[in-house]
């Protein structure tokens, strides 16, 4: 499988990424929409995953100027594909490009060791958003640091 990876405005791709996040957010995990649609998706910088067979977007995420990573959403058929590694991939390039010397992500606690394997650490003590518990957590940009595993793209403007 191929998939095409861009980086994407909110004026211009807001019905791809909704949809999306729609599914993932809103539908399974049973997010309110109000809260999952925010003003931090119009200054944010988006990325875009598509499946190249049938074009369908697949996945999203945002970083807002100020290095907060979130909004990643995979839909249920490609979770096992390891699309997240794509979009945090593309996401850490914005980072470097804003010259931003960390990033930040709200974790929920079932994933607090996979980001701590990609080099975030803890920040504070757990809290709740919309009913779930999350941890703060933090990635130094360096050229060696966040890694996330290499993955084979095509990245469009």
């Amino acid at each position: 499988m191929s998939y095409s990876i861009s980086q994407v405005k909110w004026q211009q791709a807001a019905p791809l990424l909704k949809n999306i996040r729609e599914k993932v957010f809103v539908c399974e995990r049973r997010i309110p929409r109000k809260i999952e649609f925010d003003q931090g998706d119009r200054t944010a910088y988006h990325m875009l995953v598509c499946d190249d067979n049938n074009q369908e977007p697949i996945a999203t995420g945002r970083i807002s100027p100020q290095g907060e990573i979130s909004r990643i959403a995979v839909v249920m058929g490609y979770r096992s594909k390891k699309i997240d590694s794509f979009i945090m991939q593309g996401l850490f390039g914005i980072a470097r490009k804003l010259m931003l010397k960390e990033v930040f992500i709200s974790s929920p606690l079932d994933k607090v060791d996979y980001f701590t394997q990609h080099d975030f650490y803890p920040i504070g003590s757990v809290y709740m958003v919309a009913g779930m518990p999350k941890q703060r957590m933090a990635c130094t940009i360096t050229k060696t640091a966040c890694h996330v595993e290499k993955a084979k793209y095509y990245l469009s403007h």
